[in-house]
């Protein structure tokens, strides 16, 4: 079982399925990023980078990261978006926007790839 199906699981066996609308999803997802950076936002530079290395806080980056992962990979099920095809195009793109020694963006057309 990979984790859209593992939530897919969870969501219906709790009757969650009707709440899990692209809207709702994406509130919650915006949410839990919410959370995330709540945690960084007052670090330095230095302690951000180090922020595993703290017990406490190691643990509830990992709980936010997988609150951010569980949503935005329930939600891409719901828009039924295969997320590593998206984000593999996304590199692509970007690989053309943003040639190796260029430090100026090459323009794109949206709806390309």
């Amino acid at each position: 079982m990979d984790l859209r199906d593992a939530l897919r699981a969870f969501a219906a066996a709790r009757d969650w399925d009707s709440y899990h609308t692209p809207k709702n999803l994406v509130m919650a997802l915006s949410a839990e990023v919410g959370e995330l950076t709540d945690l960084f936002q007052w670090l330095t530079p230095e302690e951000a980078k180090d922020a595993m290395k703290d017990p406490e806080l190691a643990w509830n980056v990992r709980d936010e990261l997988a609150d951010v992962m569980h949503y935005l990979t329930r939600l891409a099920d719901k828009l039924n978006v295969d997320l590593v095809e998206a984000a593999f195009a996304k590199i692509e793109r970007n690989e053309r926007r943003f040639p190796t020694g260029s430090l100026t963006p090459v323009a794109v057309e949206k709806g390309e790839l």
